[in-house]
């Protein structure tokens, strides 16, 4: 049904698993259009690149990627990533996603500052890997849907829908995109267009 609604969705925007891995650190806690003018500040400095932005100071990184706000946090988080893939994966983001699933996944979540949903978000749109991504959309639908209980841990509403579709990190990506334009556009915090909602005609048929 959200496919009928909406069509294919191609997400995540980027030409390159770093500018995905990226813009995963940087939309925490903002709107993708701030993200967007920090990534373009990044691309006019040719620094889209693990090496190049490694060498440049956190002070500088910072400033660039000030409109996505908490840009001194964010800036250290990005470091800890580079850090992390130059010292277990010589800094070749390929090799990282050689890595087995739960290995890489745990990995990644031991970088401080890179939490569930954002871990997830890198492993599904920039590695292809079969993570399914869970976030304040996906909560607030399908708490609402009555498919999970309001307050339900991240766990166990990812094992939900690892349970209940089929395991493609092609499928979980157009799914979870969907998800996001539905929370976008309809299933709002507040006012939220209930009888424009695809799952409600779909529940009701």
């Amino acid at each position: 049904m959200l496919y009928e609604r909406f069509g294919p969705r191609h997400w995540w925007p980027g030409d390159t698993r770093l500018e995905i891995i990226i813009g995963a650190i940087l939309t925490q806690n903002t709107a993708w259009a701030n993200v967007e003018k920090a990534i373009l500040n990044l691309k006019r400095q040719g620094l889209l690149k693990p090496k190049t932005l490694s060498e440049i100071s956190e002070k500088k990184l910072a400033r660039l990627i000030r409109p996505s706000g908490y840009y001194n946090v964010k800036a250290g988080r990005i470091k800890n990533f580079l850090r992390f893939l130059d010292e277990e994966y010589g800094g070749s983001i390929d090799r990282m996603f050689r890595a087995p699933l739960n290995r890489l996944r745990n990995e990644l979540l031991a970088v401080k500052g890179i939490g569930r949903e954002t871990a997830d978000s890198i492993l599904l749109y920039a590695g292809g890997k079969k993570a399914f991504v869970v976030d304040a959309y996906t909560k607030r639908i399908f708490s609402r849907h009555g498919f999970i209980k309001e307050g339900s841990d991240y766990g166990e509403i990812q094992a939900l829908f690892l349970k209940n579709i089929p395991n493609s990190a092609r499928l979980f990506n157009e799914y979870h995109a969907l998800i996001v334009e539905l929370g976008k556009n309809m299933c709002r915090v507040r006012k939220p267009l209930c009888a424009e909602c695809p799952l409600r005609r779909m529940k009701n048929g």
